[in-house]
């Protein structure tokens, strides 16, 4: 994360702290002569680039904060806001994407479908967010403060092999955990404090996606901080893989169930754990719900246009899903739409 630092501290949040927390008065020999004859503010930080790919020199503005780049406090501030800020973009940019060009609109008239749902789902997905910022900017800190085994070159690395490599080692690791995190979530001492919230939406849509206690979406992005902190990891290699996660959060709630992998753990796997509850715990892949005996093959009739929305289908899903519902969490509190509403 230092690399996203660095830019965001040059294009934004320099002039940022140099107008809201400027230097007030420092010893002469702190100050600079600039070539224009005047003496401009500055401070005792030195820029050095995060990785050897760009440079880009500071402007006046850099030096001018009593909170200069490398101050712990402002590095907290500003990756809380970054986190906070880069999953709403992410979030209403690709969950909208997904719901105009992808999700089926006829989700809408399933009998599971939640009244207001859309609505509710935006609700709780912007109040979680920032509170998932707040302990994820402080990983975030310790990425950027060196804590962790990120490296900017090859050379720093175990070798090019590795470049590549590290990328599998990256998703079976954080797999395997998310497995168990996700499954222990599913506790019934745990479930209804924490993950219960992500589990009212039984037909979910791609604003679901981040629809859930924030202590519960914290716990399942973990792995993905403790993998650099444990094995070397490129630092483009972490933030695409960062990237790569958010979008496949939204991926795997859009309902669109276009092939049948036995390995991938893709919408049609997810939609059966929200339809079902007690199956398909994995995040990638399905290895650790066969180990586990957790995993449930999506019923066949999805990946049919003609069945996945029949009435059949619907009633045949709907009498499983209330059993479990009730095994799962009791007395059912959700408001449900009706059939025959009008699509939102």
């Amino acid at each position: 994360m230092d690399i996203v630092l660095e830019v965001v501290d040059h294009y934004v949040a320099d002039r940022i702290y140099a107008w809201a927390l400027p230097i007030q008065q420092l010893p002469f020999d702190a100050y600079s002569n600039y070539g224009n004859g005047t003496i401009q503010r500055t401070s005792n930080w030195e820029y050095r680039p995060s990785t050897h790919l760009f440079h880009l020199e500071p402007a006046a503005q850099a030096y001018e904060s009593v909170w200069s780049r490398d101050n712990v406090w402002r590095q907290m501030f500003t990756l809380f806001f970054l986190g906070w800020v880069f999953a709403m973009v992410n979030y209403f940019f690709f969950a909208t994407l997904s719901y105009v060009f992808v999700f089926d609109k006829a989700t809408f008239k399933h009998p599971k479908y939640l009244k207001n749902q859309i609505r509710q789902e935006i609700k709780k997905a912007l109040i979680a967010m920032p509170g998932i910022s707040v302990p994820t900017c402080m990983v975030f800190l310790l990425e950027v403060r060196g804590y962790t085994r990120l490296y900017g070159h090859t050379a720093e690395g175990p070798g090019a092999w590795y470049d590549y490599a590290q990328i599998f080692f990256f998703i079976l690791f954080t797999d395997a955990l998310i497995y168990w995190i996700h499954r222990g979530l599913h506790h019934p001492r745990i479930y209804k404090w924490l993950h219960k919230a992500h589990h009212r939406w039984i037909m979910p849509t791609p604003y679901a996606s981040y629809a859930f206690h924030p202590l519960d979406g914290f716990a399942q992005s973990a792995p993905y901080h403790l993998f650099p902190m444990l094995f070397p990891m490129h630092k483009f290699v972490f933030i695409t893989a960062f990237m790569f996660v958010n979008l496949w959060t939204i991926m795997i709630h859009d309902g669109e169930y276009i092939t049948d992998n036995p390995v991938i753990n893709g919408s049609a796997c997810h939609s059966a754990h929200h339809l079902y509850f007690n199956y398909n715990y994995g995040q990638f892949l399905t290895v650790w719900d066969r180990l586990g005996g957790s995993y449930r093959k999506p019923d066949a009739e999805w990946f049919d246009k003609q069945t996945k929305m029949s009435e059949k289908t619907w009633q045949s899903g709907v009498k499983e899903m209330e059993r479990l519902q009730k095994v799962v969490e009791g007395d059912d509190s959700r408001e449900y739409s009706t059939a025959e509403k009008k699509l939102q």
